[in-house]
């Protein structure tokens, strides 16, 4: 189990505007579990708790092709996620996209980093997402 330091993250309310009636769904807490700040298009950040999730892999060499090695890369279970638990809501665990895929839990986003709208600097790394895609 993975304990969770004292974070400041974002705690953010959603609204749902339903026929001109703007009605609070609730409100939840996101802990991000990247290594770098997460950010939005709409100015909204999000710091790295310190603990990071990721998916063990193994490597195995088999072969080369002109001196240059080659490995196959096999995935493994899911380390450094924080212990779900059912029926509580509020908190959602942004994680990379490969924790995503291999999770079978609800409580995980990862940034869309595939959208149309994201941002890149001069060097075309991504400076901010649009939001976030689930599972």
């Amino acid at each position: 189990m993975v304990m969770l330091p004292d974070l400041k993250d974002k705690i953010i309310s959603i609204d749902n505007d339903i026929d001109g009636e703007t009605k609070k769904e609730k409100i939840m807490k996101f802990v991000n579990l990247t290594p770098h700040v997460v950010r939005l298009n709409n100015g909204i950040s999000f710091e790295p708790s310190g603990i990071v999730a990721r998916v063990a892999a193994d490597l195995q060499e088999v072969g080369t092709i002109n001196g240059v090695k080659l490995f196959r890369q096999t995935f493994g279970e899911v380390e450094g996620l924080p212990e779900q638990f059912p029926g509580i809501a509020g908190q959602i665990y942004i994680v990379s996209a490969m924790v995503l895929a291999a999770s079978n839990r609800n409580d995980l986003i990862a940034p869309a980093t595939s959208h149309k709208d994201v941002v890149r600097n001069e060097a075309g790394q991504i400076v901010s997402v649009p939001g976030f895609v689930i599972k």
